[in-house]
This record gives C-alpha cells, structure tokens and sequence, in this order.
C-alpha cells in the first residue's frame, strides 16, 4: 500500500513538472516575442511609448517569475535528496517572489498610465498626474523595481533567520520540505501586494467608469456617424485584464494562506497560475496593433517554411521514383 501512494506521488509529481515545462516554453515564445519587438524599435530608433517600456518590463518580469518558479519545482523534485541545505530553495523561492512583486508594480503602473491616456477627466490632479507620469515612466519603473527588491529582501532575511535560529530541513515530507520556513511570506506578501493592488484596482475602476459614461452619452447623442466599436474594445480589454489580475493576485494569496495553515504548497494552483500571464499578455498582442502585425508576419514566415521544405520533400521523392 505504502508502495503505491508513493508510486500515485511520484506520477502526480511527474505530472506537475511536465506541465510547468509547458508554461515555461509557451511563457518564454509569448513574453520574449513582446520583449524582442518593442526592443527592436527602440534599437532602430523608432518611437517607443511609456506603454511600450511597462509593457516590455513585464514580459520580462513574467519570464523571470516563470523561470525561477519551474526552476524551483524541478530543484524540489529531482535534486531535494541531494541539498545539503534549505538555502537552494530560499534563494530560488525568493527570486520568485521579486519577480512576482515586479509583476504587481509594473501591471499597477500600466494600469494607471492607461487610465491617464485614456480617460477623459479634466480635473487639475489629474491633468498634472497625467503630464507627470507619462514624462517619468521609466523612473516609476526603477521605483518599482526597488520595491520589489525591499520586499523580496525582507522575505529572504526573515527566511534565513528562521532557519539559522532553529528551523530544520526536513526531506521526508511531502510538499513541506522547507518545514514552514514559508509561513512568513504570508505578511510579506500581504504588505508587498496591498499598495500595487490598491492602485490598480482604483485605476481600474476610474478607467472602466469614464469609459461606460463617455460610451453612454454619445448612444445618446444625435451623431449616427460615431463609431463605437473602439470604446467597446477597450472596455472588454479592461474587463478581461481586470478579471485576470484579480485572479492572480489572489490565487496566490490562497496558495500563501494554505501554506500559511498546513505547511504544505499547493503546486497545482501554482502551476495553473503560471498559465495566467501567458494568457494576458497573449490577449495583450492580440489588442495591440504593432504587436498582432509582427505576429502575423513571424506565423506567415513559419509556414512559408513549412510548405517550402513539403514542397522540396515531395519534389525529391518524385525525382526518386523517376530514378
């Protein structure tokens, strides 16, 4: 008996990391695509917007998470017996945990420079916000960046602590090889999500709002020629970045809770919430009109090869048979 939960383990186990090998190559295609597009105008000189650098800084943000979080779980799984000590796991998990903050400041960033642009409000803060933020992008970026390195430092010091105080590196059991050592990111986490959340739901929420009114009054109005289609578009972007950030950021907030209470990871959940951002920032090229032209033009490329080598293969064959 004892012989078959381990072997139903092992299977599950096995399971888990063929699937975060899948998140991780198409998370990889997906995020360097962004990243090599916008790069490659900025190295050609053409203009680059502050949505193009946020955008950009996120892929990398999320390839960055994905890695270190698929590193972790092949680290945990095939060379857990071999680790001398929990530190490995530490320094991993606590890459993880800067890219993901990364990750918060950076879609709470995209969020309110959208809802700047984009939104038709005229008071004065928001005219002098709008100015402000669209001139200094790339300084709100460094900031985000330092944060998520304050929070990932005080993660890691506290971890550290932990386990050169007392904790112990326990081999044997399943899902809590660490021994808790993580139960201390469940405060962190909190206070490293709360603010980036806080302004992106607010940003959200102010966008999403300016929107339905401005749509509303020109049903309204007598004008037949208004084109509405543009502002339903961005509605449904906002809507559906919205619901999947919301999903996101909790479920990882359930997943530090869980471990928070029973010392034991849901890698599951993990592994399904790395598909999430391959999702987004697939959507993101789809909406985007640079982005969706150069994916057309690379999958155009792709099968232009494919019927040219089908095309060469068949020619030698019939060349073969004539022989």
């Amino acid at each position: 008996m004892a012989d078959s939960t381990e072997g139903d383990t092992n299977i599950q186990n096995l399971g888990f990391l063929v699937l975060a090998l899948i998140a991780l190559i198409a998370g990889l295609l997906i995020h360097s695509f962004i990243i090599g597009v916008n790069v490659t105008d900025w190295w050609k000189g053409r203009p680059v917007t502050p949505v193009d650098h946020i955008v950009t800084c996120l892929g990398v943000s999320r390839m960055g998470a994905q890695c270190a979080d698929t590193l972790y779980y092949y680290v945990d799984a095939l060379f857990l017996s071999h680790l001398d000590s929990p530190v490995t796991l530490l320094t991993i998990g606590s890459i993880y945990e800067f890219f993901t903050y990364a990750n918060g400041w950076l879609t709470s960033l995209l969020s309110i420079v959208l809802c700047l642009k984009i939104s038709n409000f005229h008071s004065r803060l928001f005219l002098y916000l709008r100015g402000m933020i669209a001139h200094r992008t790339v300084y709100f970026i460094g900031a985000a960046v330092l944060l998520s390195a304050f929070n990932c430092l005080i993660f890691l010091t506290i971890s550290i602590a932990k386990v050169t105080k007392g904790g112990t590196y326990n081999k044997t059991i399943q899902n809590s090889s660490l021994n808790c050592t993580y139960s201390t990111s469940l405060y962190t986490y909190t206070i490293g999500v709360f603010f980036p959340l806080l302004f992106y739901c607010i940003s959200s929420v102010l966008l999403f709002t300016s929107l339905y009114h401005h749509t509303t009054k020109m049903k309204m109005s007598s004008n037949l020629s208004i084109n509405l289609e543009t502002y339903y578009s961005v509605i449904k972007f906002v809507s559906f970045t919205f619901m999947f950030n919301t999903l996101y950021f909790f479920g990882h907030f359930v997943c530090v809770i869980y471990y928070y209470f029973y010392c034991a990871g849901l890698n599951w959940l993990y592994i399904s919430l790395d598909f999430l951002p391959v999702l987004h920032s697939s959507y993101l090229i789809y909406k985007t009109a640079k982005l969706r032209s150069q994916m057309s033009k690379v999958l155009q490329n792709v099968m232009d090869f494919i019927f040219q080598r089908k095309d060469t293969e068949t020619r030698e064959n019939i060349e073969v048979v004539a022989l």
